[in-house]
């Protein structure tokens, strides 16, 4: 059987790990696409054991990138997330945690030339229309992958890659609280609905008859949760205006209970089918704009830093993750104007993944 060669970069991007390919590279049409895609990770398959995926929402993720024509942008971020066992993708979220693989991505691919010892790659979120400054280590014209810093759900340490986001307030929905209220009842539960970076529905865990310092394990193996929370995640991305949600990835779903380690809040977060092993650098925004909004489903829960930028820091089933949110709670209410999170990435191969010509004969 005739194959197609696509080029292809392979990287651990903050807490995920996928392929990243020129956008150029690959077909136009977006089914072929989604062919592609789902050949190339092997959806389908619990291992994803005919494709390089990794058998978990967080090692399906595809990250395709080009040079963008916007004023205000270098590169454009195109993200999909391709299903392990489903034969699915869905190319309506963001990833925070890719995005962190993006500016050495762009610089391995030559989409980007170095500036020096530092280089600031300015991305645009081609899902979500955000737009991210990412801030790479590039000694010598070379992108730097050793370094002293840690993240929590990584083994060793990493050159840091700082992430600063902006714009990403009703990046899905066009609004902070797309139900137009701080909190709704579905089904008996309490819920946040907000869209700041991802769209989530938020609840206490508590309300659920839970702890909220599950394991991520512990949750996956507790289908009576997710019997209960899926009802609820569909309903709450119709009251949002995302329509039938039923077969996406968003809204998100989280879980919120008071903090155990010193941090601002403990934080389970759903992808949404299963618990994130740490946590989401997008959803890692929204639970810390929530945290810091009064009136939500975290009021009462939140231990809240004093004076803005505040570091809230989230309790994660893997650790902890830091978010530097810039804001103000004025006579409109939470008013996000920048959040800023500690990333690392590292390339792990790079050369041709072969798709068969049936799925995609390269024209």
């Amino acid at each position: 059987m005739a194959q197609t060669a696509i080029p292809f970069h392979f990287f651990r991007g903050g807490t995920s790990r996928g392929p990243y390919f020129r956008r150029e590279d690959l077909p136009q049409d977006r089914d072929t696409l989604a062919r592609v895609l789902i050949a190339a990770i092997g959806s389908g398959h619990k291992l994803n054991i005919d494709g390089i995926g990794g058998g978990a929402a967080v090692t399906t993720k595809v990250a395709m990138l080009s040079r963008s024509d916007s004023n205000d942008s270098d590169i454009d971020y195109f993200f999909a997330q391709v299903s392990v066992e489903d034969g699915l993708v869905d190319f309506k979220p963001t990833c925070g945690n890719i995005l962190s693989g993006v500016g050495p991505a762009a610089v391995e691919m030559g989409l980007i030339a170095p500036q020096g010892d530092v280089t600031r790659i300015r991305v645009h979120s081609v899902n979500t229309g955000a737009r991210v400054e990412a801030v790479v280590r590039t000694p010598g014209g070379q992108v730097d992958y050793e370094g002293t810093a840690a993240i929590d759900g990584v083994p060793g340490t990493a050159a840091p890659i700082y992430l600063n986001f902006m714009d990403v307030v009703g990046s899905a929905t066009g609004a902070l609280l797309p139900t137009g209220r701080l909190r709704d009842v579905i089904d008996g539960i309490e819920i946040t609905c907000m869209d700041v970076a991802m769209p989530i529905a938020i609840a206490r865990a508590a309300d659920f008859g839970l702890t909220g310092y599950e394991t991520a394990d512990e949750l996956d193996a507790n289908r009576d949760f997710y019997a209960r929370m899926e009802p609820i995640r569909q309903e709450a991305g119709r009251r949002m205006g995302m329509g039938d949600v039923s077969k996406s990835v968003t809204p998100k779903f989280a879980l919120l209970a008071p903090p155990r380690q010193g941090g601002t809040l403990t934080a389970r977060y759903f992808m949404p089918w299963n618990c994130h092993p740490t946590m989401a650098v997008t959803g890692a925004q929204c639970l810390a704009s929530c945290a810091l909004t009064p009136g939500t489903v975290a009021e009462g829960l939140a231990t809240l830093p004093e004076g803005t930028p505040a570091l809230v820091v989230l309790e994660h089933p893997g650790g902890a993750i830091d978010v530097t949110v810039d804001y103000e709670n004025g006579p409109d209410g939470f008013v996000l104007k920048s959040a800023g999170l500690l990333r690392t990435a590292r390339l792990l191969a790079k050369g041709s993944v072969m798709v068969p010509a049936t799925v995609w004969d390269g024209r």
